[in-house]
């Protein structure tokens, strides 16, 4: 052994020697990097046409609902088409969405209604993108990197859409303005559009003709796996749950916070979504260093449990350094959640059904946050912003551990060590077998 690896060689950047998925994590990057622009651009733009947690509340909504209800849409599309095609038809999508938003920013001519119209076709485009992604990366990635490229991918995402991002965003609203900042973010779907384009095609066997038919059919065939392995299911209701106290909450409310009761500018608010950045990346570079922890349920439920209980900190802060020392821990309890999870996912679920899992994944945790943002104005405006933090972190916390000590959770962990994709017998194979007998 050379010195370099008996020093710890970096293996968590071992799948970046693959052409298509370095392509592939460089677009991502650049594209998340405007995803951490536009986090602190909307949440000031919102705040500059009306200074209410309710129309953020209300943006959010039409925001991520057109999100969850086109999810399942977006995972058997990728379970049919060329992966690669799909996010490069997202990426278009978000940069026109994103672009003109900053144009009319820029000109002075953005109202409230405008926002709402423009950040469901942004949406939109996010459910396309999703389950197409999660898919492709055991398409281009051998099973035994794996966890280097989960791990890869959950360290640039806080690092570039938490990090960098968020500090960026500050600073381009504070001296230029939101529309820039949107300007900026619309580029960066074009630059990650390139990266897909320079990607080799990788099309998907032929398959019956697509109706509507035939969706429901792939539909009804991805929640029979889901409704099968217990340890997907759960977690899927356990990530729903969560998020109904966490999303609309963080969203909504730390902004406000730190706008009004601290004084704060969108360069703090820049920080404390930084912070969070910071967090994740230490989490990812551990994770890519260690490896799978024996329990890898129990693990993930814990740095979850902890990361959502870390909220009611933000309700309690009299000053941003607070906030930001709960943002890095809560990075790190996320992050290592994260990587366990997209493993889990990849090495367990069949390559056929990836994407249909995927989706149901996706809008299973992301069904409530509609309901999230929703809620979170009104309740804010009624008992106050920061002791709807405190209940927020309270109440999700205590969700997650109820749901780990529920019971035949043991029996879950168990199910994991077995691989689903081993024992799996599509419904097509089936038939092809009576056909033969």
């Amino acid at each position: 052994m050379n010195v370099r690896a008996r020093i710890g060689r970096p293996r968590i950047f071992e799948p970046l020697g693959i052409r298509d998925f370095a392509l592939l994590w460089t677009g991502m990057t650049v594209s998340l990097l405007g995803d951490g622009i536009y986090f602190v651009a909307i949440a000031w733009q919102v705040y500059d046409l009306s200074n209410a947690p309710t129309a953020l509340s209300v943006v959010g909504v039409a925001w991520t609902l057109p999100n969850v209800l086109l999810l399942l849409v977006g995972g058997v599309l990728s379970d049919r088409f060329d992966r690669r095609r799909l996010m490069i038809v997202s990426d278009v999508v978000r940069a026109l969405a994103i672009g003109t938003i900053g144009v009319l920013s820029v000109a002075g001519h953005l109202e409230l209604w405008h926002l709402l119209v423009l950040v469901a076709f942004y949406g939109a485009g996010e459910a396309l993108f999703a389950p197409a992604f999660q898919a492709i990366v055991p398409e281009l990635v051998p099973q035994e990197h794996l966890v280097q490229a989960n791990s890869l991918d959950m360290l640039m995402r806080p690092l570039a859409a938490q990090l960098t991002g968020p500090a960026v965003g500050g600073i381009l609203v504070a001296g230029l303005g939101a529309g820039t900042a949107f300007l900026v973010d619309a580029g960066t779907f074009v630059v990650s559009a390139l990266c897909l384009i320079a990607m080799r095609p990788r099309p998907l066997p032929a398959r019956a003709e697509l109706g509507v038919r035939t969706a429901l059919s792939d539909l009804a065939e991805g929640f029979r796996f889901v409704r099968a392995h217990a340890w997907l299911w759960r977690t899927l209701v356990a990530a729903g749950v969560s998020l109904l106290f966490f999303y609309g909450p963080v969203e909504v409310l730390l902004p406000y916070v730190i706008r009004n009761d601290l004084g704060g500018s969108s360069r703090d608010f820049g920080i404390a979504l930084a912070a969070v950045g910071v967090g994740s990346v230490l989490g990812a570079i551990y994770m890519g260093r260690r490896g799978l922890p024996r329990r890898q349920l129990t693990v993930m439920y814990l740095a979850w449990a902890v990361a959502i209980g870390l909220i009611a900190v933000f309700g309690i802060a009299g000053a941003l350094w607070q906030i930001v020392l709960a943002s890095v821990i809560r990075g790190v309890g996320v992050t290592v959640g994260l990587v366990l999870w997209m493993t889990l996912i990849h090495t367990r679920v069949p390559r056929e059904l990836l994407g249909r899992v995927s989706a149901f994944d996706w809008m299973m945790s992301l069904s409530l946050i509609p309901i999230s943002f929703a809620l979170t104005g009104p309740i804010a405006e009624a008992i106050g912003a920061r002791e709807t933090l405190v209940a927020a972190g309270v109440l999700g916390s205590a969700v997650i551990g109820v749901l780990l000590l529920a019971p035949g959770m043991r029996e879950s962990e168990r199910d994991v060590v077995t691989p689903a994709a081993a024992a799996y017998d599509p419904p097509r194979d089936r038939a092809d077998a009576a056909a033969q007998d």
